[in-house]
Order: structure tokens, then C-alpha cells, then sequence
């Protein structure tokens, strides 16, 4: 099993990046992308959530910053759009660099789905703090969802840890200094029809990052399961 990095402080440059990189790494793909994101939203972001000591017991490394883009009806983001338009981002920075499975359609509803009882992601900037997967690397996605409380999986925002705020982290998946990430908050149905059975699965090899499926009552060994906490 892979383990994480260990003993590495917040603000370690490997780790969690400090809030005005992050809110950088924003604008960028906002400028490139398009997006409309105010400069009146940039100006608004709070200072990132401490870390408790519960947090870091729990295995908690930082607070990530995330966007939720769109409307989903019920007043809250569209967590499928959020998660759409920033792995096109990704596909345009890397070009030839980025891989998608054949199965993952983000303009089909009945194809990918936020998981019922997952928690509706706000509009606009909002924080989450970030537990690595190597906690949960022993687990598969069926069995880590029967289990969370407090926490939940992740949704858009791995994919924006990955492609956006925090870009060094798939080198360190092609290094194998970290486990792969699957992303339990989504739910996928490789052939429609609203039959779900598969999870989002994000990987890394020889500079080529790849967003694929899995399972969720399988297990696969390099990947782990990032929880987060809102």
C-alpha cells in the first residue's frame, strides 16, 4: 500500500498550497476558461478554515478552495457542471497530457450523478478541508460510504484539487509518492439509463493524467479515497 507523505507541516510547499496561490491558480484558469468569475468573488474569499486538533487526528492536511458553478434547481451548484468544466480546463492545459474514459459523459444525467446523500454543493467559492486517500486505501467506495458521518467524498473537487489549485499533486500520484483518488462523491453509469455502479477515478502515469471508472464494490490497490469536510 501506498503511504503519504508523512511528518510535512500546513504550509508545506508538497502539501497543501497557501490561500494566495490557490486564489492565483483561480484566476488563471478563469481568464483562460472564460469562466465570468467576478473579480467581486475573488475579493470576498475569507480567510481558509484552521486546521482543529480533531481535524489533524483525523488525518486532515488543509483547506482546499473550490467553486460551484451552475444551479442544480434547488438553489445550490450544479456539482456535475462543476466538475465538467474544469476537467475541460484540464484537457486544454494538457493537451495530449490528459485522458478520459469512454463511459464518463458529463452532459448525460442519467451517465454521472452527485451520490443521493451526498451533500449539495454551495455556489460560488467555498472551502473544504482535505484528508488524503491513503487513509481509506484498504476500503472500496461501497464500504467508505457506509461509513461516513461527518465527512464526505470527494465530487468537482478533486478534479479541481487536481487540475486546478494544487497541479503538483499528479506528479506526485506518476512518482507514486500518493495514491491514485477515487472520487466517492460521484456516481457513474458506463452505460446509462440510470444504472449506477461505478465511481470517478483519478490517476496520474508518465505526465498523463487520466480520469477513469472503478467499481464501487471493487478494489483497487493503488487508489485511495480522499474525504472531505465542509
Amino acid at each position: 500500500m501506498i503511504k503519504f507523505l508523512k511528518d510535512k507541516s500546513e504550509n508545506d510547499p508538497q502539501l497543501i498550497l497557501p490561500l494566495p496561490l490557490q486564489i492565483k491558480a483561480w484566476r488563471r484558469a478563469n481568464r483562460k476558461m472564460a469562466w465570468g468569475i467576478q473579480k467581486s468573488e475573488f475579493d470576498q474569499i475569507e480567510p481558509s478554515p484552521w486546521l482543529t486538533d480533531s481535524d489533524r487526528h483525523e488525518g486532515f492536511i488543509g483547506a482546499i478552495l473550490c467553486y460551484g458553478f451552475g444551479d442544480d434547481g434547488s438553489g445550490h451548484a450544479d456539482s456535475i457542471r462543476s466538475g465538467k468544466l474544469v476537467w475541460d480546463y484540464a484537457c486544454k492545459c494538457r493537451k495530449k497530457r490528459a485522458w478520459q474514459c469512454e463511459y464518463i459523459d458529463f452532459d448525460k444525467k442519467d451517465y454521472i450523478r452527485l451520490r443521493p446523500g451526498a451533500p449539495p454543493r454551495p455556489k460560488g467559492f467555498y472551502f473544504v478541508k482535505f484528508c488524503p486517500g491513503d487513509k481509506f486505501q484498504t476500503l472500496n467506495v461501497s464500504q467508505f460510504r457506509k461509513i461516513l458521518q461527518e465527512n464526505t467524498g470527494c465530487g468537482p473537487e478533486g478534479i479541481q484539487f487536481l487540475a486546478i489549485t494544487h497541479t503538483h499533486f499528479p506528479d506526485m500520484m506518476s512518482e507514486r509518492k500518493i495514491p491514485f483518488m477515487a472520487l466517492a462523491d460521484y456516481d457513474v453509469a458506463p452505460y446509462g439509463f440510470n444504472d449506477f455502479f461505478d465511481a470517478p477515478q483519478l490517476f496520474s502515469s508518465k505526465g498523463i493524467l487520466g480520469l477513469g471508472i472503478g467499481n464501487i464494490d471493487g478494489n483497487y490497490p493503488l487508489f485511495g479515497i480522499p474525504s472531505l469536510r465542509f
